[in-house]
Parts: C-alpha cells; sequence; structure tokens
C-alpha cells in the first residue's frame, strides 16, 4: 500500500467547486515529490490572472506545472551582515595567540576570564543578624557618587594640582586645629598603649574621613587608635590603602562606610570598639551636608557626643554662612541666576527668598576638587543651641583668614607653614588671589564636651 500523503488525501476529498466534480489530473511528477515550499509558495502568491481559482485544485492541473517550476521558494536565503560588529570581519577566523590568550586571563575579570561565570551563582541567603543595606537616592547619592568617582592620585600628581596653594593652606589650618585642640586632649586620655615604639595615648573619630587626607596629622600626634568613617565606600577603602602605606604605622586604624547622618555608630563598630570612649572627634569639610534636615543633624551629633568622653574635644570646618548669604543678597537683581564666585570656585543657590534653617540648598563647585554638588546652610547660632542639647561647647571660631592672621607668627605654626608651602622663605604665599577669596568662605571651630 502506498504511503499515505496528506495534500493528497486532501484534494482527492475535498467538495467540487463551480458544479463541476474535482478529477484529479494525472500529474507530470508524483505527488509525493513536489516540495512543500513550493505548494506553499504557490498557495500564497497573489492571483494572476485574478480569476485563478483560489483552491488548491489548481495546483495539481498540468498546465500549472510550469507556474509550480518557476515559483519561488518562500526560505529566501538571508545574507550574512551583522550590525555594530565589534570586532573586524576578518578576525573571526583568526586563532588568538599565545600572548592574547594570557591577556585576556588576566584582563580583571574580562575576556576570556569572563567565560567561567556564565553559571548563574547560588543566591546567599541574607543574613538576619545584619540589616539590609540602604539604597542611596537624591543629593546623598549625588554626593557620593562624586567621591567615589574621584581617583586616587600619588603624591606627584597632587603637586600638580591648579589650586595647590589653597590645598595647602587648608591643610596648614586644619593641622592648627588638630596641635591648639585636639594634642591637648589625646595627652590628657586615659586610653594607654605601650608598644616596641613607645607609648602611644589617645582615641580618635575622624567621621567623614574621606581619602584619608589627614592620616599623616595624625601620625604626628601618636594616638594609640583611630577609628574612621564616611559614607563614600571607595574612598573608605583608599583611606585604609593609604594608612596601610604609612611609613610603618604607630597606631590602630579601623575603617567603614557608614552614612553617620542616619545611622548609629555602632552599627559600623562592634561594641567592644566603641567600649573606650574618644577624646577628639574630627569633621573636616563635611558637616555641612548633615544640616539637609534637623533629623540628619541631630543624628550627627549623636554620633559625635555619645562615644565622646566629658572633656573630649569636637573639631572641624564649615562653610562660612554669613559669608555665603552676603554674597547671594550681592547678587544683582537682573542676574540670570544666583551664583557668585570666580575661577577657583562658584556657588549656586536656588533661592533667594527662602531661607530655612535646614535645608537650605546651594551648588558647589571648587577647581580640581568639587563637581557642582549639593551642599547645605549650617547657620552658626542655631548649630551652637543645638550642639549644646548634646553637651558640646564652642571654644573657639574663626575663619580661616583670621586663623591666618592670629597664627602667622605663631613659633609652632609660623615655620610650620612654610614647612607646609603654604608660603616661602620671605613670606610670599602660593595662593593668587582667587583662592585665597575661595579660602574665606570656610570657619574653624573648636567644641568641648563638659
Amino acid at each position: 500500500m502506498p504511503a499515505f500523503d496528506p495534500v493528497r488525501d486532501a484534494v482527492l476529498n475535498s467538495p467540487q467547486t463551480a458544479n463541476k466534480p474535482l478529477t484529479p489530473q494525472t500529474p507530470s511528477r508524483p505527488l509525493s515529490t513536489r516540495r512543500p515550499t513550493d505548494l506553499a509558495a504557490l498557495l500564497n502568491a497573489d492571483a494572476d490572472p485574478p480569476h485563478r481559482p483560489s483552491t488548491i485544485t489548481h495546483i495539481l492541473r498540468t498546465d500549472d506545472d510550469d507556474r509550480l517550476a518557476a515559483a519561488p521558494s518562500i526560505r529566501k536565503p538571508l545574507k550574512y551582515n551583522p550590525r555594530n560588529r565589534v570586532s573586524p570581519a576578518d578576525s573571526i577566523l583568526k586563532p588568538m595567540s599565545q600572548a592574547e590568550m594570557n591577556m585576556f586571563k588576566s584582563y580583571e575579570g574580562k575576556g576570556t576570564a569572563r567565560l567561567g561565570k556564565r553559571k548563574r551563582s547560588p543566591q546567599v541567603e541574607p543574613d538576619p543578624e545584619q540589616p539590609p543595606a540602604k539604597k542611596i537616592a537624591g543629593d546623598v547619592a549625588v554626593v557620593v557618587d562624586h567621591y567615589n568617582a574621584r581617583p586616587e592620585v600619588g603624591l606627584a600628581q597632587r603637586e600638580t594640582s591648579p589650586i595647590l596653594g589653597l590645598k595647602k593652606f587648608n591643610n596648614w589650618v586644619k593641622s592648627v586645629l588638630i596641635s591648639r585642640f585636639a594634642h591637648p586632649a589625646l595627652k590628657e586620655s586615659k586610653f594607654v598603649i605601650r608598644g616596641q615604639r613607645g607609648t602611644s595615648r589617645g582615641k580618635i573619630l575622624d567621621m567623614g574621613c574621606g581619602k584619608g587626607g589627614d592620616l599623616n596629622k595624625w601620625a604626628k600626634a601618636r594616638p594609640a587608635e583611630l577609628m574612621a568613617v564616611d559614607i563614600a565606600a571607595v574612598s573608605v577603602d583608599q583611606a585604609r590603602s593609604r594608612w596601610q602605606q604609612l611609613r610603618g604605622p604607630s597606631f590602630q586604624a579601623t575603617f567603614a562606610a557608614l552614612d553617620c547622618y542616619t545611622e548609629p555608630l555602632s552599627k559600623a563598630f562592634a561594641p567592644a570598639k566603641l567600649a573606650t570612649p574618644f577624646d577628639v572627634v574630627s569633621m573636616q569639610f563635611c558637616m555641612h551636608y548633615a544640616f539637609e534636615s534637623i533629623q540628619k543633624a541631630r543624628c550627627m551629633l549623636e554620633n559625635v557626643s555619645r562615644w565622646l568622653r566629658p572633656g573630649g574635644v569636637f573639631i572641624g570646618t564649615i562653610p562660612n554662612a554669613d559669608q555665603l548669604l552676603q554674597n547671594l543678597e550681592g547678587v544683582p537683581p537682573d542676574a540670570p541666576d544666583l551664583t557668585f564666585g570666580n575661577d577657583v570656585y562658584k556657588i549656586r543657590f536656588e533661592d533667594r527668598v527662602h531661607k530655612p534653617l535646614f535645608g537650605h540648598k546651594y551648588w558647589f563647585y571648587l577647581q580640581d576638587a568639587v563637581e557642582n554638588v549639593p551642599e547645605y546652610i549650617v547657620k552658626w547660632d542655631n548649630f551652637v543651641q543645638m550642639a549644646a542639647d548634646y553637651g558640646l561647647h564652642p571654644v573657639y571660631k574663626e575663619e580661616f583668614h583670621d586663623v591666618f592672621s592670629e597664627h602667622r607668627e605663631h613659633p609652632e605654626f609660623g615655620p610650620l607653614m612654610v614647612h607646609m608651602n603654604v608660603v616661602d622663605a620671605d613670606g610670599e604665599s602660593a595662593m593668587d588671589e582667587d583662592q585665597w577669596e575661595a579660602a574665606n568662605i570656610y570657619i574653624a571651630f573648636a567644641f568641648e564636651k563638659r
């Protein structure tokens, strides 16, 4: 018995068309030899002539054999023509050299080294004792992304900065603060470690440590321990690496990524680490970010005061609110925006009239340092009143220019300016007028816990 042919069966059993019985014609070639692709092409082709029947009867007519043979296949061959090619067209079949293979195997996770990671890794169950990581959004994300993206450069490259004079001057002001207020507090500390390098005394908390720019200053104080936190995790890693590269670091150090304006220090450090109180808390060029809201400002002050011993000091540097608001008032009414500054720094406010105690935002640019990040006004009287609620009382507040005037003739800090290249041996400053103006938008402060 011949094999069952569904097409032949459909034709033989189809109804009559136009009152004429369907009589299968003797095809020029057996139905079983006709290609399904040709059959489909004829079924889907446009009718030509228009009166051609729409049933499949005409397919079997001998006068349609020529049309069947000439019918195009619906499977048209596609030419290989990829777009957005990554590799050259003639490089696909070229084998990689041994040197290329070695290069890609050690190419920081790229190339052939990535092929071994195609399988989905097993999901790790979250640690029930650790809270889920918080997603950073809004203005905080802008600040974090900015400081995480800034690369850590070596000493040689730092010496080529176009605002090198301003940076050295700011470092000198911080050195004055540390020497005047932190050193005495550390010397009075009861936390002592005796080792091969001698006696180390005192404990420091560096809130907003950044990339560790003050590590050398703290090393000169010979503390027993330093604990440092910053919201930018990449900066924290760079600070830790910087500490490890110090020439024989004489103090212990612990680093952690933490938002000190929304979370307690106890989330980053074990209770044993916080059992011994701090003698000094330092916040350099970062405290103003806490004044986005009253909640953040109070959380910051709680972290400062809770683990600071009585008699301990809180030192820092913040923008001079009086100076900034005075410059805002000086912007002409017909100015296109509320911007002032010079080639070194620029500040842009969003509102001239509304001046809240918290969340009074402006955008700050500092050449070779800060690229338009949101910052917040810290009104001094409001800050002092809040700090008093946490047992913190001011003992020092000066504009940077006044810090310079007060200490330029000091037997210790005057020569230190020459040593730090703030001025040369003849007293000539390394700063130009624009840098000197930018320096005066900051104040230095010190509080004591009572």
